[in-house]
């Protein structure tokens, strides 16, 4: 099985696409207006939440993540240049707080994963079904074993399928870097899902 193949297999398509927020919203945004914060929330927390979840791996430190973020707002927006829309600025603010919350995420999920419990499945072949999880459970401990430049430049362009161009601007770093930690981060996982039994 592929890499491509792989992710296809945990793959949800990022069907929420950019959508830009009203143009007064910045401002309000900058002032700390709740309500404006309740507004963006409301129109973006499902992709920043994805994003975190596919990045942390673990509901508990993806809603913290999520926290972090909105809670940040007001004073991040500042930073706001209006190049890349909204919900892109919101994915960079969750990349910058991301560092603590990817080392604590991917001791808890080792230490979880022991226990962890799948909801019974009512449909399909329980064979492949047990086959999925295990892959979608090998790909994620090989992530957690990534530097979390290579990380995310995975998970925006392979999972999230957003461009080089579109990632260099969330993490602020040249096109050509993005495609490098690409570049390493698929050539990192292949050689750890090898070493999963995964080929």
């Amino acid at each position: 099985m592929t890499l491509s193949e792989l992710v296809a297999v945990t793959h949800t398509t990022f069907a929420e696409r950019e959508s830009d927020a009203p143009d007064d919203i910045i401002v309000r945004l900058s002032m700390g207006d709740r309500a404006a914060i309740g507004e963006v929330y409301d129109m973006h927390h499902g992709a920043v939440r994805a994003f975190a979840r596919r990045l942390v791996g673990e509901d508990a430190a993806a809603e913290d993540l999520l926290h972090q973020v909105f809670v940040s707002l007001p004073q991040a927006v500042k930073g706001y240049r209006g190049e890349a829309s909204l919900r892109t600025f919101l994915i960079s603010v969750a990349v910058n707080h991301a560092r603590h919350h990817v080392r604590s995420a991917a001791r808890r999920r080792f230490a979880m994963e022991r226990y962890e419990r799948e909801p019974q499945q009512v449909e399909g072949d329980p064979e492949l079904m047990a086959r999925r999880r295990e892959l979608s459970r090998a790909l994620a401990r090989c992530l957690d074993a990534l530097p979390l430049e290579q990380r995310v430049a995975f998970v925006l362009c392979e999972v999230e399928e957003r461009t080089s161009s579109e990632v260099a601007k969330i993490v602020g770093a040249p096109e050509g870097t993005v495609r490098t930690r690409l570049f390493h981060a698929k050539k990192k996982l292949r050689e750890l899902l090898e070493k999963e039994g995964v080929r």
